[in-house]
């Protein structure tokens, strides 16, 4: 041989296979969501939900839930809406192109288009008196207007009345376009607030006769009103309420101050005279001159500016609030409006002793006062009543506090729950602790742990359980190491009356077996792990040999000089496997060390390599071949030789 090196390997074949995955999707309802509010109303007959979309230039129509059942699109521009007072009739101001649409609101289709003769506006809406009253102008100089849907066109009567504000018993008329808003108990009342360049007059007109008529004014002297962005009339009493906070009242034509409510945005007034308030991040439910609100929403980030728009359904059985995120704003229906939510606590030890009395405490509390006698029920969940088992309610103390004591009969994870079914005018709501109730350790153990196996020996492992209450169950774990295979659950059921369950395991990989004691009410949860190990299964040969014969007692394959020897190897395959070959040469009695080099094995697990010839004879050598655990590319199993193989190099 030229040298002790491997001269020459044989191609060595590589497949791969690809592994797709196809993802589920997800379906979902669609919201009404708009790029700038143009409107928000509650069609109560309908049980619909209208929402104008400024920056699209569309109207959507949802169901009470807030599912887009409807729209209309192209619209250029919206800026407000409107229903007639049956509800049958929905009106939609577009100030782009300087009109007011009429439009079924059962189908969304327009019933007729009027012609606003102005270039600025019509901007806010409002149905009161059997017209659409609209506002226009700039910050300089605003007014309002009106269509009557009962005027015919084609009578040659003009539907569309200009310059409707009137000037006597006010100064010459409004700055910029004017917020409007009616009280639908009063439907011939219209509120004014002034929106342009000095925002703080406002005014009340009864249009309840055709020509709009001073009920009450306020000249903007900016002692009752900082600025006006929103104004709502007040049912069963002569006030607005201004920004959602201030109260104004009306009276021999003049406003003045009738109090407030803590700070908000905007506002809507129920016909009941409740008032959903918007602020930042929030919608709060005030019953009437209240100070305390009766309910409190969190509808998105604080940090969102202006406040949500919010329309109460006509029966007040829920609110409907456009939260403003970024952008964009997104429709939220808010349910039972007019129920308070107590504040329920429970606190319990975090940690007791089986089978030992505990104690608890917590408190309810509610903006709107409980009932004296109010009792809570209390539930306790354990491993022995996992849907929870009634405990007697406890009574409620007049500061709203409570106590009770309970001795757990299991142990483990334990949980307190204690509930107030709620009453005509509060939710139910519930409140939960948890406790680490003590158990008793038992004993579980493994066989096998560290024994190394030939390949696909079947072994038996034996899981045996020690003392416990009423679980006898024992579940075992195969976990054969590589990515390619995860664990598996090989055994799980009762253990024989010594205590013992076993599963056997075909070893051809390195693997990781577990039992697992669940626990029950009095012995804790147990898990023990006995890793046993694999070698892999290795077959080696010669090619080009001329003969085998024996030199001494040991086996020889022999080559003419001038034959390259062809090594084959056979081994268990994994992904990217490689074996290393290992060459020793025999001289004066001994053996020495050679080159050991490593080759990759193809996905049929064979590999060939091909050596220079000797070159001359007299040659005695060796090969094997070997696995190594880590450096052969994987470690999936335990180091492993090959026998060697003796090879003759003769003239």
């Amino acid at each position: 041989m030229r040298s002790t090196s491997v001269a020459t390997s044989l191609a060595v074949l590589f497949s791969s296979a690809a592994l797709s995955v196809v993802a589920a999707g997800t379906a979902s309802a669609a919201t009404a969501t708009v790029t700038g509010a143009g409107g928000l109303v509650v069609d109560g007959p309908l049980q619909r939900v209208f929402v104008g979309d400024a920056g699209n230039g569309r109207i959507l129509g949802t169901d009470y839930s807030g599912g887009v059942v409807d729209s209309h699109t192209g619209l250029g521009s919206v800026s407000d809406l409107a229903l007639s007072d049956d509800g049958t009739t929905l009106y939609a101001a577009l100030p782009n192109t300087h009109q007011i649409l009429a439009l079924d609101a059962a189908t969304l289709d327009v019933k007729a288009t009027y012609a606003i003769p102005t270039d600025t506006g019509p901007r806010h809406l409002a149905f009161a008196g059997g017209k659409a009253w609209f506002s226009y102008g700039d910050q300089w100089d605003g007014d309002i207007g009106s269509v009557d849907p009962a005027v015919d066109p084609a009578s040659g009567t003009d539907p569309v009345a200009m310059a409707q504000f009137p000037t006597e018993g006010t100064s010459s008329g409004i700055w910029g376009q004017a917020l409007l808003d009616t009280d639908p108990t009063r439907p011939g009342l219209l509120a004014v607030g002034e929106t342009g360049i000095s925002t703080d007059s406002m005014a009340v007109l009864d249009v309840s006769e055709g020509a709009a008529k001073v009920t009450g004014w306020y000249d903007g002297d900016y002692t009752l009103n900082e600025g006006i962005r929103d104004i709502d009339l007040v049912p069963g009493a002569d006030q607005v309420l201004v920004n959602g906070t201030d109260r104004d009242a009306w009276a021999d034509g003049r406003f003045g101050k009738a109090g407030a409510y803590p700070t908000g945005w905007s506002a809507d007034v129920a016909a009941d005279g409740l008032v959903a308030q918007a602020g930042a991040g929030k919608v709060a439910v005030y019953r009437p001159n209240a100070t305390k609100p009766l309910r409190t929403y969190a509808v998105g980030s604080s940090a969102d500016w202006p406040g949500s728009t919010v329309r109460w359904a006509p029966d007040s059985s829920r609110i409907f609030a456009l939260v403003p995120s970024g952008s964009t704003s997104t429709l939220k229906v808010l349910t039972q409006p007019t129920l308070n939510v107590p504040t329920l606590t429970v606190n319990a030890p975090s940690s007791a002793t089986r089978a030992k009395k505990l104690t608890a405490t917590g408190k309810i509390s509610a903006t709107v006062p409980l009932a004296a006698g109010t009792r809570l029920a209390v539930t306790r969940t354990d491993v022995e009543s996992p849907s929870g088992k009634a405990l007697p309610s406890v009574a409620v103390k007049a500061d709203g506090t409570y106590s009770f004591s309970d001795t757990p009969p299991a142990g483990g994870t334990v949980t307190y729950k204690v509930s107030y079914a709620g009453d005509a005018g509060h939710t139910a709501v519930s409140a939960s602790d948890k406790v680490a109730v003590s158990r008793a350790s038992t004993s579980l153990s493994l066989n096998n742990n560290g024994k190394l196996y030939d390949y696909g020996t079947d072994v038996k492992f034996t899981a045996h359980l020690g003392t416990s209450y009423k679980n006898r169950s024992v579940k075992i774990y195969a976990d054969p190491f590589g990515g390619d295979k995860g664990k598996k659950l090989i055994k799980t059921g009762k253990v024989d009356s010594h205590g013992n369950i076993a599963a056997w395991v075909d070893m051809t990989r390195d693997t990781s077996v577990s039992a697992v004691f669940d626990g029950d009410a009095r012995y804790a949860p147990k898990t023990v792990k006995a890793t046993a190990y694999a070698r892999v299964r290795i077959s080696t040969s010669f090619s080009k040999y001329y003969k085998t014969a024996k030199i001494g007692s040991t086996s020889y394959y022999w080559f003419h000089k001038n034959t390259g020897p062809v090594f084959n190897t056979t081994m268990t395959y994994y992904p990217g496997r490689s074996h290393r070959l290992d060459l020793e040469i025999y001289y004066q009695g001994k053996w020495y060390s050679g080159d050991s080099e490593y080759f990759r094995l193809g996905t049929s697990g064979k590999s060939s390599v091909q050596f220079d010839a000797a070159g001359e004879s007299g040659i005695r050598a060796r090969m094997r071949s070997v696995y190594v655990n880590g450096t052969s590319g994987d470690t999936v199993n335990s180091t492993t030789y090959g026998s060697w193989k003796y090879l003759y190099f003769s003239n």
